[in-house]
């Protein structure tokens, strides 16, 4: 669980060229709605009351501090609560960016339209079996929410609706289900939902005879919960105040009393709850960036205590599951840095009972395991991209891989653990996806779905490439290109190039309809694949964290420059845009080579960076100590953290036109991040260049929960890309 982890984009999402416009049609953004020169809008002075903070014998003044609401923890769970003073001013700066935009309002319906287009509306997942049924989701056409449904194995009719989505978000702002579930037994159906965006959950339990909902609601709850295997019990995790998943609790699922199962009390650990994939064990997982732990419940005693599996030591990570007869284990134990899966007894699953089953192999990153009955499916990550391997209880091993220069290949797994059937699926970012069954012993496969775009889409029309760009310290970096065929790589397309580069997180090169709308206009789209994600591996991570973070920057300045040296891009024509983390990479970017860039789209930026890992009270601050260093107690780690920190580094220079996004319910970047930014931004930028902030006040850290609304969204960003590169602020 991570404070800045991009959301990834809903399964309802297709793919590909402009409905009702040929290639490289373009909306002009220099134009008004009413083709009509207009005054140019004053941008909102925000107020300076400078606080004088002392640290570790250092000195920093912010000025903006009121920004934050000191009453924020209720602002979460009641956007309502925000103090007069910065909710005005954050209106203001939503009027002073609509009013600067407005001229590309006719170019974000455009895009919108396309995007649209090529959303399937009644689409539907694959249906997983499971015992006597089959579940899946389905929207219906026009519908911004999907409903969770179950029917009869093999039968078209018998459709059970277990939540419908569209009822449950009707007159909300916000609404969206985090963890579903069905009890093992199939009679009950829980799920856990957010009506604000804030990630604090309500957890309902229904019956799936009756229809109706049992016991009391569970409130102030994480999305995590499962069912005990016997089905009658439910575990979830508990949100503290602050809103740190701090307790596991466990109550009969029909309703009862309340029994704490664990209570963690470091607050740098997140936890988690979850069964085996043989329903032996319910599995409490607690972790941070760099340790973890588990303790395990037996089926067979729902109520029982938690026995710890091994220990926690820091700077060692392990997760486990039980395969029948054993536990199976990934772990980075024995200085395994790309990981290795080991086996345990049952009844003794300590580390002094490890034993090697799959060996570490330096580079090739395990990112993930799924068991059945007789087979082990892994997903490993190495230069960029992925492959499944099938391992059976023998010993022996066979491949599912793809020869393209670059594509994303996923393992769903299994919904059964009686079974030979797994599930995969592969795309790239020319390529809507395609969803595989594949039978693990027999090693078939059978196409179950292949993404479909209304609106049409020809792969062929479109180039991938896959980069190298040598980084200062001489490592190179992947960059994964995408382009129309007809878009001509001499430096005078436009290039949106997008990186991330925290917590060991890859980006994938996979498929988006909505990128689309650029490539047809000419536009190439690119992904830096930074160090600090774990796209070559897990040391990949390792080198851009704490002390070595700032690679995770230099490297996406190398794949800009890579660009342009070798004719994809030139400089002034690069909109750079990264999002939570990838914020932070944002406004890290932008101060160190504000040259480079035409715009810069920085969505829910961790951009406070000192002011943030130095307030304990947030969220999840504590847990990511590991990830920044500790500003508290290390004078070195302020000292390497304040050389980056975007807001804290931010000084008069020519600096291009800059987006941030924030939502007023956010808990991993807090909306008064971006405020501040902006407010310290805009009169230290000496280009006259726009500096523009837009406030979601109805959602978090996703945007907005609708598959609709959220598009619109996405068309905003882009048609700001548009505009930054067209100069259209200039004619404003």
């Amino acid at each position: 669980m991570n404070r800045r982890q991009m959301l990834a984009a809903s399964t309802a999402a297709a793919a590909t060229a402009a409905v009702g416009a040929p290639a490289f049609s373009q909306t002009p953004a220099s134009q008004s709605s009413t083709g009509a020169s207009m005054t140019a809008p004053t941008p909102p002075v925000a107020k300076k009351i400078p606080v004088i903070i002392e640290q570790l014998g250092r000195t920093r003044v912010d000025e903006y501090q009121w920004m934050k609401d000191d009453n924020w923890q209720a602002v979460l769970r009641d956007p309502t609560l925000i103090k007069a003073d910065v909710k005005e001013h954050l209106t203001a700066e939503n009027a002073y960016r609509e009013a600067m935009m407005a001229s590309t309002l006719p170019l974000q319906d455009e895009m919108f339209r396309e995007m649209r287009g090529r959303i399937k509306e009644d689409d539907s997942s694959v249906p997983a079996k499971d015992g006597p049924w089959e579940y899946y989701t389905r929207f219906d056409a026009g519908a911004q929410h999907p409903l969770w449904c179950r029917r009869p194995v093999g039968q078209v009719e018998g459709e059970q609706v277990l939540l419908n989505g569209p009822a449950e978000a009707e007159g909300k702002a916000y609404w969206e289900a985090g963890d579903v579930g069905n009890s093992p037994d199939h009679t009950l159906f829980a799920y856990a939902e957010d009506s604000q965006g804030s990630e604090v959950h309500r957890i309902l339990v229904k019956d799936l005879e009756t229809g109706q909902l049992v016991g009391e609601p569970i409130e102030s709850a994480s999305a995590n919960l499962t069912f005990s295997p016997d089905s009658q019990w439910i575990f979830w995790t508990n949100r503290d105040d602050n809103g740190r998943p701090d307790k596991i609790f466990r109550r009969l699922a029909r309703g009862g009393d309340i029994a704490l199962v664990y209570e963690e009390q470091d607050d740098g650990f997140f936890q988690g709850v979850g069964r085996t994939a043989d329903d032996a064990f319910v599995v409490i997982s607690i972790a941070n960036q760099e340790t973890s732990e588990a303790r395990i419940i037996p089926a067979a005693d729902p109520t029982g205590t938690p026995v710890v599996v091994e220990p926690r030591h820091t700077g060692r990570l392990y997760d486990l599951d039980h395969w029948g007869d054993r536990w199976v284990i990934r772990t980075n134990a024995d200085d395994a840095i790309d990981f290795k899966i080991v086996e345990a007894p049952t009844a003794s699953p300590a580390k002094a009972n490890w034993t090697d089953l799959v060996a570490h192999t330096p580079g090739r990153f395990i990112e993930s395991l799924d068991l059945t009955r007789d087979h082990i499916a892994r997903q490993e990550r190495a230069d960029a991209n992925t492959r499944i391997v099938v391992r059976d209880r023998q010993g022996a091993e066979h491949e599912i891989a793809v020869d393209e220069p670059a594509y994303a290949l996923t393992l769903m797994g299994a919904s059964e653990f009686d079974t030979t059937q797994s599930r995969y699926a592969y795309n790239s970012p020319s390529t809507p996806t395609s969803t595989y069954d594949y039978d693990l012993a027999a090693r078939e496969r059978t196409l179950r779905k292949v993404q479909e775009v209304p609106s049409g889409h020809d792969p062929a029309a479109y180039v991938v490439e896959r980069l190298n760009a040598p980084a200062s310290d001489g490592e190179l970096v992947p960059v994964t290109v995408l382009r129309h065929r007809d878009t001509p790589v001499d430096g005078s397309a436009p290039v949106l190039l997008y990186g991330y580069g925290s917590y060991g997180i890859p980006m994938p090169a996979s498929f988006s309809t909505n990128r689309l709308s650029l490539v047809d206009r000419g536009w190439i789209y690119a992904i830096a694949h930074i160090r600090g994600g774990s796209d070559k591996g897990w040391n990949w991570f390792l080198s851009a964290r704490r002390f070595t973070k700032k690679n995770t920057f230099t490297d996406f300045i190398a794949a800009a420059e890579h660009l342009i040296d070798r004719d994809y891009a030139s400089a002034g024509k690069i909109v750079a845009q990264g999002g939570s983390a990838g914020g932070l990479l944002m406004g890290a970017v932008t101060n160190m080579r504000p040259d480079l860039w035409g715009g810069v789209i920085g969505q829910v930026p961790f951009v406070d960076v000192i002011n943030t890992m130095s307030d304990t009270s947030l969220p999840l601050t504590p847990p990511e100590w590991p990830e920044w260093g500790n500003p508290i107690e290390d004078a070195e780690a302020y000292d390497y953290m304040m050389s980056y920190s975007p807001y804290d580094q931010v000084t008069a220079q020519a600096y291009p036109p800059i987006l941030a996004t924030g939502g007023l319910s956010d808990p991993r970047v807090t909306y008064w991040e971006p405020e501040k930014w902006v407010a310290r931004l805009r009169p230290a930028t000496t280009s006259g260049k726009p500096v523009l902030l837009k406030i979601n006040m109805e959602a978090g850290h996703g945007g907005a929960s609708g598959r609709f609304d959220y598009l619109k969204e996405v068309a905003h960003d882009y048609a700001f890309a548009v505009w930054a590169i067209d100069e259209g602020w200039t004619r404003v």
